[in-house]
C-alpha cells in the first residue's frame, strides 16, 4: 500500500493545487452568487464525483490516453469550456428572476440538475485531468502491488481536501450573496456577475493550452 511519506507528500501537493482557484472553485463561487448556498454545496458534491471519476479513469488506464492524445484532451477541454459558457449565459439571462430562487419558487431545479452540472465541470476540468494523469501515478509504489487500489486511495485524499476547500469557498460566497439578496436590484447584479464569471471561466479554460 501507499507509504505514509508518499501519502503526505501527495496530500501536500494536492493542497497546493486545490487552494489556487481553478475551474471547479470559480464555478462553485459563480453558483453561490447566482443561486445560493444549497446550489453551491450541491455543485461541490457534483465536482467531487466528477473528479473522482477521473481518478477511476486514471487507475484503469484511460487517463493516460487523455494525457498522451492532444486531440482527446482538446475535445474534452473545449466541451467543458462550451458548457461553462452556456451555463454562464443562462445565469446572465435569468439574473432578474433570482428572487424566486431565494423564496423557494425554483427549488425543484436545484437537485439532480445542479449535481449533474457540477459533475460535468469536475470531470472536464483540464487542471485536474493533467494532475491525475501526470502526477498521481508518480506517487504509486508499484513494488508494493495493488496499483489500482493505491491510485484510488490517493484520489480519495485529493477529493477530501477538495471538498473541504470548495465547501469553504461556497459558504463564503453564499454569505456575501445574502447581503445582495436584500435588494432585488443588487440581487440582479450579483446574478449577472455570477453568469459573467462562468462565461469568463469558460473562455479561460478554452484558451488554456498544453506544453506539447
Amino acid at each position: 500500500m501507499v507509504s505514509a511519506e508518499r501519502l503526505l507528500a501527495f496530500a501536500a501537493m494536492s493542497f497546493l493545487l486545490i487552494v489556487i482557484p481553478g475551474p471547479s472553485v470559480l464555478f462553485v463561487i459563480g453558483r453561490a452568487l447566482a443561486q445560493g448556498r444549497r446550489a453551491a454545496l450541491t455543485t461541490v458534491v457534483g465536482n467531487t464525483v466528477g473528479a473522482y471519476a477521473l481518478v477511476v479513469a486514471v487507475a484503469l488506464g484511460v487517463g493516460s490516453i487523455v494525457e498522451r492524445s492532444v486531440l482527446v484532451f482538446t475535445v474534452l477541454k473545449l466541451a467543458g469550456a462550451a458548457y461553462l459558457v452556456y451555463l454562464g449565459a443562462k445565469a446572465w439571462r435569468h439574473r432578474g428572476s433570482l428572487q424566486a430562487a431565494i423564496t423557494g419558487d425554483e427549488a425543484a431545479q436545484g437537485g439532480l440538475r445542479t449535481l449533474w452540472e457540477g459533475f460535468a465541470v469536475g470531470v472536464a476540468n483540464p487542471k485536474t485531468i493533467v494532475f491525475f494523469a501526470a502526477v498521481l501515478p508518480q506517487f504509486v509504489d508499484r513494488s508494493q502491488g495493488h496499483v489500482v487500489v493505491q491510485m484510488l486511495l490517493l484520489g480519495l485524499v485529493f477529493n477530501i481536501i477538495a471538498v473541504a476547500s470548495d465547501s469553504l469557498w461556497a459558504l463564503v460566497a453564499a454569505t456575501g450573496r445574502n447581503w445582495f439578496a436584500r435588494s432585488p436590484r443588487r440581487l440582479s447584479l450579483v446574478g449577472g456577475v455570477g453568469g459573467l464569471t462562468m462565461i469568463g471561466l469558460g473562455v479561460t479554460v478554452a484558451a488554456t493550452g498544453r506544453k506539447d
